[in-house]
């Protein structure tokens, strides 16, 4: 299988790196030379031009865009659409409103091409050793890419989710989820760390993660960044957000459904602005760090 790949962001130059692992050749187009170069020091074909990289690709065409949400994946549609064919499929695998992916669907769907939402995560290190994907489309689509979603994902790491919209309305509540389980961590942590046991949290995170129920990822990577340092002195404790926490309370509301715990994460993120030296949002800062390598430094 060989696949045109549109951005090599953190998230994008990793996945290709894998897909070329697992023996799925890739065609790569980004704004920037530098990650460029890296994944053809892997194998990776590199163009320059949109056209090029259409043209390097046997029908039906498979393209994979990883790019931040909003305004520019509709920019890079409108590019793709006179250059492709009938039966094409374009991929969102990035982090959008799902909304956004009914409606390009359907706008795809007009001009006889084919369109899947591909929630993915795991961060930098999923892409490069396996990802989670959570695929809404066409189930046809769905089945004929398999070799891909396999390549792609960890191990059961990859289900098709139902039409259109669903793989990106899954990937929104997970960050949903996502949010109030790194709260409630960091809030823990900010107990144990003003008591009076004066505890070594990095060796009391690392018990946790020990067969304890709160045991999870989130839970190691804790005790990776307390373990570095347990007071997260270079550590910001103003918490970026980049909107999915927003799209889930949203949700919410026009659902009718309640979600206190997720509403009041966001609020706390919305509010750490505000609060300069705080250790329980230093913590959600560090977590932030440790599995998406957001910048999180003071």
């Amino acid at each position: 299988m060989k696949i045109g790949y549109i951005g090599l962001g953190k998230m994008g130059q990793n996945m290709v790196l894998n897909l070329l692992e697992h023996k799925i050749d890739v065609v790569a187009w980004n704004r920037s030379q530098e990650p460029l170069d890296v994944v053809r020091r892997y194998g990776a074909e590199t163009v320059n031009d949109l056209s090029s990289l259409v043209r390097a690709l046997s029908l039906p065409r498979v393209i994979w865009i990883m790019l931040p949400q909003g305004r520019l994946i509709d920019d890079f549609i409108d590019k793709l659409i006179p250059l492709v064919s009938s039966g094409d499929v374009i991929i969102d695998g990035g982090n959008s409103f799902y909304k956004d992916s009914v409606m390009r669907f359907k706008r795809l769907k007009d001009n006889g091409i084919h369109f899947m939402d591909v929630g993915t995560s795991g961060g930098p290190d999923g892409a490069r050793r396996g990802a989670c994907l959570m695929i809404g489309g066409n189930e046809s689509d769905y089945q004929f890419l398999v070799p891909l979603w396999q390549a792609v994902a960890a191990k059961g790491g990859y289900k098709y989710l139902g039409k259109s919209g669903a793989g990106h309305f899954a990937k929104m509540i997970h960050n949903g989820i996502e949010y109030g389980m790194m709260e409630a961590i960091a809030e823990g942590a900010d107990l144990l760390y003003r008591s009076e046991f004066q505890y070594n949290l990095g060796e009391l995170f690392s018990l946790y993660d020990h067969q304890s129920v709160i045991s999870s990822r989130l839970v190691g990577w804790a005790e990776k960044a307390l373990a570095h340092d347990q007071n997260l002195s270079d550590i910001s404790s103003v918490i970026s957000h980049t909107g999915e926490g927003d799209w889930t309370v949203n949700v919410a509301k026009e659902m009718n459904a309640s979600i206190p715990v997720i509403s009041a994460s966001l609020q706390v993120r919305i509010g750490s602005a505000n609060e300069p030296d705080n250790f329980r949002n230093r913590v959600v800062s560090a977590l932030r760090g440790q599995f998406g390598r957001h910048e999180v430094n003071k």
